[in-house]
């Protein structure tokens, strides 16, 4: 009997990254799935189902992620999805802040995938999570803008010192049916007319997006980009 495929979601009890964890699991993968809150990584895999296990990891403490990955056995999938939503103006820089979410998107990012390296399998992939501020900065971007842009230079140094594990990151846009945009009409609404598609991507599409890279074998060190064209116009 083949073993059951295996998958390990970062930031995964909201948002996308619960997404995809619902969409890993209902193809009979075993879910790993982690927040900073272990009640609410536990009440996350209650949702997604028995296949899934809660765990308590946090990014920012790249000291502890080791110990907090202890139980996690051969992995198969491994989705970096936790990120911290800041504006952080460069006239009003905030020091603490952007060490921070430096450290967590980076650093943490980073230190998941050595906590983990020995249990990659051979096939196994990666996929994580930038964002389209990386190609449309706004005001107060300044280190949102800058660390996904560096989740873009990183796919390509992981794909080649992780060979034969594949590495890509998916970059999103304004998702319209998240909780971050939840009421934010005026923004979404601009943002759809201005979208080739005429429409916001979902977690739906963001989900299927992680999914693509995750499976296959042809894509290796790509970044790429769910915002319906955003970017184009």
């Amino acid at each position: 009997m083949a073993r059951q495929q295996s998958a390990v979601v970062v930031g995964g009890s909201t948002g996308i990254g619960l997404a995809v964890s619902k969409a890993l699991a209902a193809r009979g993968e075993t879910v790993y799935v982690t927040s900073r809150d272990k009640a609410r990584a536990d009440e996350a895999a209650r949702q997604i189902g028995a296949c899934a296990k809660g765990l308590a990891v946090d990014l920012s403490d790249p000291a502890e992620i080791g110990a907090q990955l202890s139980e996690v056995g051969p992995v198969d999938h491994l989705v970096i999805a936790a990120i911290e939503r800041d504006e952080n103006a460069v006239k009003s820089y905030d020091v603490t802040r952007a060490i921070r979410i430096v450290t967590l998107k980076l650093v943490g990012y980073t230190e998941v995938i050595h906590a983990l390296v020995s249990r990659f399998t051979p096939n196994a992939s990666i996929v994580l999570f930038g964002g389209q501020a990386r190609a449309r900065p706004y005001p107060g971007s300044t280190c949102v803008t800058t660390i996904n842009g560096g989740v873009s230079a990183m796919i390509g140094t992981l794909a080649t010192e992780l060979a034969p594990i594949r590495v890509n990151a998916i970059h999103p846009g304004i998702v319209g049916d998240s909780a971050a945009w939840s009421g934010k009409t005026e923004v979404t609404e601009r943002t759809a007319a201005r979208t080739p598609t005429g429409r916001l991507v979902t977690l739906e599409d963001c989900a299927g997006a992680v999914v693509f890279l995750l499976d296959n074998r042809g894509v290796n060190g790509v970044n790429l980009a769910v915002d319906g064209g955003w970017t184009l116009l």
